[in-house]
């Protein structure tokens, strides 16, 4: 409907200034979807508008309506709420409608929009800040003395009353704790963090790969992967080396766990270990960490490496830092 928009868009001047003095920080959005929780259609606006000019109340009040868990009411000022410097607008507030059975010291922390419907568009005005209010027992009301320019709001092409009929909304969302959580930190150089794996008749090993015993480290299990030969891509080239951590200490669905470890095979003679450091993130998905081509098969067998004596080979793992993940209570 270009015509239409082209309307929206040639205010007068006097509605140019009157919404530049609305207030900075109020986020105005359009969007087709009704309000989540609330709507108040208010036929004969003027009517409304004479009466509460006419007595001493100035404001119109919602029936009580459920939102997030408690009991809210719009309350509208249709000539504007001049204890708020409102003349001349639309005020419209939330209000915290039924406060009975709350303890001394209340507080509801709450986010939410106020909405006035656009008839010709079919579309919503949204107005908010995006701002955290906390309802308490002292201040149990927020909103917008200057929602709208009644110079705006009145004149019929702007589509918010037609017919002497209009329509208000709410959506409440009250921001509530629900005590979970998590803390992350991190451990250096675990006390038993090293454990030490001797493959005995290293020569004799014809299986694809072997799993050393399970070892207890940091408050979870691991075992170390050695494929003597090699992985497939890279079979009889290299012998690799893993470490893998059990599921079976595991409760938690997405966990994982961040390691820093060192993958060694030790020199028996002269310590000029052979060693990898890795950093890396366990998870369910990938518990298994290590390097495909972690020594060369010929530096493994070269005897001047002494890396096998005794046909035993012994490989090692530390563990210099790990994550550590819990529930806050």
């Amino acid at each position: 409907m270009p015509g239409r928009e082209m309307m929206k868009k040639e205010l007068k001047e006097e509605e140019k200034g009157a919404m530049a003095k609305v207030a900075l920080d109020t986020v105005r959005e359009e969007r087709h979807v009704a309000p989540a929780h609330y709507s108040m259609k208010i036929d004969s606006f003027s009517l409304l508008s004479d009466m509460v000019a006419n007595s001493y109340l100035e404001q119109y009040e919602s029936r009580e309506f459920e939102a997030s868990g408690y009991k809210w009411k719009l309350v509208l000022y249709p000539n504007g709420d001049k204890s708020r410097n409102g003349d001349g607008y639309i005020s419209l507030y939330l209000v915290m409608a039924d406060t009975t059975g709350f303890p001394p010291g209340w507080e509801i922390n709450v986010i939410f929009k106020l909405f006035v419907y656009d008839q010709l568009l079919d579309k919503y005005l949204t107005f908010g800040d995006g701002r955290l209010r906390r309802f308490c027992a002292i201040k149990n009301k927020w909103g917008f003395p200057q929602m709208l320019p009644l110079s705006i709001f009145n004149n019929a092409s702007n589509g918010y009353l037609i017919g002497d009929s209009c329509v208000f909304g709410a959506e409440v969302f009250v921001i509530k704790s629900e005590g979970k959580g998590e803390c992350f930190s991190m451990i250096k150089d675990p006390s038993d963090g090293t454990f030490t794996w001797e493959v005995q008749y290293f020569s004799g090993l014809t299986e694809e790969f072997y799993y050393s015993q399970v070892y207890l480290a940091g408050g979870h299990e691991w075992k170390l992967q050695l494929l003597p030969n090699g992985h497939i891509k890279q079979r009889g080239k290299y012998l690799s080396l893993f470490l893998e951590l059990d599921y079976c200490t595991k409760s938690h669905t997405g966990w994982k766990l961040f390691a820093e470890f060192t993958l060694r095979i030790k020199d028996q003679v002269q310590s000029e270990h052979h060693e990898e450091t890795i950093h890396k993130w366990f998870s369910a998905s990938e518990n298994n960490w290590g390097l495909v081509r972690f020594i060369s098969l010929s530096d493994i067998k070269n005897p001047s490496n002494n890396f096998i004596v005794n046909d035993t080979l012994i490989v090692e793992v530390v563990l210099n830092r790990l994550s550590v993940h819990k529930d806050l209570a």
